[in-house]
């Protein structure tokens, strides 16, 4: 598992250098404009000239994304990939057969720098030399290494470039079955974020095309931009699941959706099979019923490899230079091979999708959102800088996370302890999934904003304030202060917090303090946290005249330090419901002049113990406790 998370930091860091390929794309489609007929006849030339020119430089774009994907964006590394690659092209351009660089020297020149850059940032060299140790070895280091592994490929070049385009023809002679094989483990490697790197491979290593110049290109993709008739086959059938498949599954989420929860599922879904449709970006669907149904998620699989075939069977050759979405369906139609096919290929696709999904839905009552209260995926966009607290404490705090980075659609993350991340507070604040690799690795899918929560969670671990971080004092369902049936509570007399309706008669604490007074009744218990906050937890409405331990019987006295997690009472919840005049329990903060601001969570069912329910910033600093 550890290899997994090694080769998650690759898959992410391969996503980096794609990012220029739309422009590519673009550029070569905006040259197809007839210019002339507007007074710019030298217009269409430039656009071609843009677009050959980031595919000519493909190879030195991957090298440089890769090192900087690899090391958290370090200069040091970038500038060692970039001089490793200009040693490479300079020493094997002069050979006595020319030998033009590739994606996959590039991808490995990247590689060589970022592993090179972990292994050798910290080297201390005598202080008389000290100058070039730390990062500032790594370019000498990589330099020396590309010296040598260009000279090698002088002799080698040859044999390797007939390699990738005899893997090609290999590859190309499994026919329709190797397609859907290609299609059915990238949907799987999905799941582990790994599907760049089965990607990487089919779209810009295998096969190989002359151009009209006498240029090699290499990889589906490249070779699709080049002119390459046969070049698409393993990017076409990738159109018909993500412009309708996953739109088709989003619609039937909303439509098995509770009719009470039915308004915010059809609007959260409703996004995201826009996002499918037009960019390609699938998770934020398929996470909705990966873990709750993963059987059918192998079906999903097992289909998506079949349109593959499909596609393959029918002569469609398409491609892309992001994803299969929409837009780069319309941009680059004009040098697809049959692609109008797939416009009702996918309509037959979605249709089989959504009554599939609908019958498998209520067949098999499966859970998705909008099926049960706990739904995940809830609709917070804007929300995000109010959130990022509460993410950051249910990842296990800033001390836990040794890197962090993000892609289109999940937070990647490097932790201490796997085990501090609380993971139904996460999906409760929004993720759709949390995937555990091992070695400390994390992947947490929040969808397409998960760069944006990224940035506001860097900007809450760097900003000076002192914040006290809430966990559930219960097991039930947290709601807003004011649904509280009492005018005192709901009045926010006795100060500002939460409810929560209990499931079980366990009341535990929610901060670190200390016990400063326990009702005689025992019904209510108050708290004061190292920061000076005084928190009341009250158990119920109208329970302080339910004497005797019959319904209460507290497991700690006044003066009892106590952690988040911790047991404080025990009831009789039937009793308790039978006697009172409701089961609310608010947790106050009674001094809340002390508090600047404040962040709740989703109002939803918690479980006991769990964090980020609530976080409130202090006025003053005062230091100490379970901050951040």
């Amino acid at each position: 598992m550890v290899f997994m998370g090694s080769l998650q930091q690759l898959g992410r860091a391969f996503m980096l250098p794609m990012i220029v390929l739309p422009g590519a794309a673009i550029f070569l489609s905006l040259s197809k404009l007839p210019w002339a007929y507007i007074g710019l006849p030298g217009m269409e030339g430039y656009l071609v000239t843009a677009s050959e020119t980031i595919f000519t430089f493909l190879p030195y774009i991957f090298a440089l994304g890769i090192s900087l994907g690899l090391t958290g964006n370090a200069l040091a590394a970038g500038m060692a990939a970039l001089v490793g690659m200009f040693i490479y092209s300079g020493i094997t351009g002069s050979a006595e057969v020319p030998i033009e660089p590739t994606v996959l020297i590039g991808t490995l020149i990247g590689i060589i720098a970022g592993v090179s850059h972990e292994r050798f940032k910290s080297l201390r060299l005598p202080e008389y030399i000290q100058f070039f140790g730390g990062p500032r070895f790594v370019p000498l280091f990589v330099s020396v290494i590309c010296l040598l592994f260009s000279i090698g490929m002088i002799n080698v070049a040859p044999y390797l470039q007939k390699l990738l385009v005899e893997l090609g023809e290999i590859v190309a002679s499994g026919g329709g079955f190797g397609v859907f094989l290609y299609g059915f483990v990238h949907r799987i490697l999905v799941v582990f974020g790994l599907h760049h790197l089965v990607s990487h491979v089919f779209w810009f290593q295998i096969g190989g095309y002359e151009t009209a110049t006498g240029k090699m290109v290499y990889g589906d993709l490249p070779r699709f931009f080049a002119g390459d008739p046969t070049a698409g086959v393993f990017m076409a059938g990738l159109y018909p699941t993500m412009m309708f498949a996953l739109p088709a599954i989003a619609l039937a989420i909303i439509h098995e959706a509770r009719e009470d929860l039915k308004p915010k599922i059809r609007k959260t879904f409703l996004y995201a099979a826009l996002a499918s449709f037009l960019t390609g970006v699938t998770e934020p669907v398929e996470f909705a019923f990966l873990f709750v149904a993963p059987y059918l998620y192998v079906v999903h699989a097992i289909l998506s490899g079949i349109i593959m075939w499909v596609t393959y069977e029918l002569g469609i050759r398409h491609g892309f230079s992001f994803s299969a979405g929409a837009i780069d369906f319309v941009i680059n139609e004009h040098l697809a091979t049959r692609g109008w096919l797939i416009i009702p290929i996918g309509i037959v696709v979605g249709f089989i999708y959504y009554f599939l999904f609908r019958w498998a839905i209520r067949r098999f009552r499966i859970p998705t959102p909008g099926r049960e209260e706990g739904s995940q995926l809830d609709e917070w966009a804007g929300d995000i800088p109010y959130r990022a607290p509460l993410i950051l404490q249910a990842i296990g705090g800033k001390q836990n996370i040794v890197k962090m980075e993000s892609c289109i659609t999940r937070l990647r993350l490097k932790v201490s302890n796997d085990k501090l991340l609380d993971v139904n507070a996460l999906r409760n604040l929004g993720a759709a999934g949390v995937i555990k690799l091992g070695g400390g690795q994390v992947q947490v899918v929040f969808g397409t904003y998960s760069e944006l929560i990224r940035e506001e969670m860097i900007k809450t671990i760097h900003r000076d304030q002192a914040q006290v971080l809430f966990h559930s004092p219960m097991q039930g369902r947290m709601i807003p202060l004011d649904e509280v049936p009492d005018p005192i509570f709901a009045g926010k007399l006795v100060g500002q917090g939460v409810a929560f309706i209990p499931e079980k008669g366990e009341l535990v604490s929610p901060v670190k303090g200390k016990v400063i007074h326990i009702y005689p009744t025992m019904h209510a218990i108050g708290l004061l946290t190292p920061e000076g906050l005084e928190v009341l937890l009250h158990i119920g409405i109208d329970t302080s005249r339910l004497a005797g331990k019959a319904y209460f019987n507290a497991l700690v006295k006044e003066g009892d330090e106590v952690t988040p997690g911790m047991m404080l009472i025990k009831f009789d919840l039937q009793r308790v419901r039978k006697e009172s005049k409701s089961l609310a329990t608010p947790m106050v903060i009674t001094n809340s002049d002390l508090v600047h601001s404040w962040r709740f969570a989703p109002f939803k069912a918690v479980k006991k113990g769990q964090s980020s329910v609530l976080s409130v910033v202090l006025k003053e600093r005062n230091g100490g406790g379970e901050t951040q």
